[in-house]
């Protein structure tokens, strides 16, 4: 198999923990580079690694192939379209740009060089949601009438020195969890008729937007998602309602968190929950409820960046494509207008970009 030397632009949180072990672990990649301005930790975690001090210096390099974007939100677009242009495929951590807009510039800027462009919705690749994915497959809650996605958290105070905390664009929780949660949503339902919702700034003192709801609304159908950074008792992870029964999982997905612990170590069970963490399923036989356990399928980052391989070899379409990320900017997009505007906003799909 050809080997396709990767670098990645960042070593904070994403870079660190998402995507160099996840390169690094997948046969046909090649962790080769990292930009870090004023720092060299990659080099002790990746021996042998160049490390750059500017993106400038790594695309200088012209035996990569792969430039990944693993820096805050607000440098995704015009780093992406300076790889692109320099004639590299690009993988873009979410979201890839701050508005729908601005990927619509970014896949301008892909065709025009005849490059990928790749976002990095990893969160298809929870277990939780493959798990979810696959009972509404097998149609076991009969006709799906609500499914609640929510990533609570307690961060009762902001943090002036995060970034997403700043205010301004490319922060807040809308754009950090609500890319997750809003792209499996329409992984398992499509595209929504309308969208509402509340888009607030919630906790004393905060600058960015730090909960939100938003419903997309299908026929006979409204899926739901939500966060917030005042849940000192967060709901359920997925709550599924149906005509035959209802699912209910508690708890994250173990990957980010093992990752941080473990020095972005890649094990076999990264995304093995123990049963204590399974989701329940209860439906309807014979005019009798019964419940049982549903085991986790695992999780595994690493197949995001198997099938990137994949699609940079030309033998497999991306993972996730960009007119995908688009759509979920423009319901994210659509929700804060429902906000504004106290009102359920029609959605119109008809003036997309080309992809």
């Amino acid at each position: 198999m050809a080997v396709l030397r990767a670098g990645v632009i960042g070593y904070g949180l994403a870079g660190r923990v998402f995507h160099a072990p996840m390169i690094d672990a997948v046969d046909g990649l090649e962790l080769a580079a990292i930009v870090e301005r004023s720092s060299r930790n990659a080099e002790a975690r990746y021996p042998g690694i160049t490390t750059y001090p500017s993106l400038d210096a790594m695309l200088a390099d012209s035996t990569l192939q792969l430039i990944v974007v693993a820096t805050p939100n607000d440098f995704h677009a015009a780093q992406a379209m300076q790889a692109l242009r320099a004639g590299r495929h690009v993988v873009v951590d979410k979201p890839i740009g701050n508005s729908s807009a601005e990927i619509a510039s970014m896949m301008q800027a892909a065709r025009a060089s005849n490059r990928l462009l790749i976002p990095y919705h990893n969160r298809r690749f929870d277990g939780d949601f493959l798990t979810l994915r696959s009972l509404l497959a097998d149609q076991r809650l009969g006709r799906v009438v609500a499914l609640e996605s929510t990533f609570d958290r307690w961060r009762s105070q902001p943090n002036p020195g995060v970034w997403r905390d700043q205010g301004g664009p490319g922060t807040g929780t809308l754009l950090d969890l609500g890319t997750h949660l809003v792209d499996q949503l329409v992984q398992l339902f499509g595209l929504p008729e309308s969208v509402s919702g509340e888009v607030l700034i919630e906790r004393d003192g905060a600058k960015a937007v730090d909960s939100f709801t938003v419903r997309l609304h299908y026929p006979g159908l409204i899926a739901t998602a939500a966060a917030n950074c005042l849940a000192a008792q967060p709901r359920p992870r997925f709550r599924v309602r149906g005509t035959q029964g209802d699912f209910l999982k508690w708890a994250l997905d173990p990957q980010e968190e093992r990752l941080k612990a473990n020095n972005s170590t890649v094990t076999s069970d990264l995304g093995v929950e123990p049963e204590s963490a399974w989701g329940r399923l209860a439906t309807e036989s014979n005019g009798e409820l019964s419940e049982q356990s549903v085991p986790t399928t695992p999780g595994d980052y690493r197949l995001y960046y198997a099938a990137v391989r994949d699609a940079l070899l030309g033998t497999a379409a991306p993972p996730v494509s960009a007119i995908e990320a688009w759509r979920v900017a423009r319901i994210l997009e659509m929700a804060e207008q429902s906000t504004r505007e106290h009102r359920r906003i029609d959605c119109d799909w008809s003036q997309e970009p080309a992809n």
